[in-house]
């Protein structure tokens, strides 16, 4: 990975880290703890999506949308594993 994949790697997961803040409310965490719940989130879609069929094509837009999608479903669990 060159010097420009991975400022675009963070960047994406930082737009979807910041989406999911806002779709789960609670608010963002951060520009590094955004980063980070993106990038997991961007793990989890990479993960799930295709063993369920879906695809979101690819590109950036693609890419935001799937980690943004990911980052929810972590914040989720992790939103019900905080009250138990």
């Amino acid at each position: 990975m060159d010097l420009v994949s991975i400022l675009v790697f963070l960047l994406i997961g930082a737009i979807a880290g910041w989406l999911a803040g806002l779709i789960v409310r609670g608010g963002g965490f951060g520009l590094i703890g955004d980063m980070v719940v993106g990038i997991i989130g961007a793990f989890i879609a990479g993960l799930l999506l295709p063993r369920i069929g879906v695809s979101l094509g690819g590109g950036v837009l693609g890419a935001i949308l799937g980690a943004t999608i990911g980052a929810v479903i972590l914040l989720l669990i992790v939103r019900v594993v905080k009250r138990a």
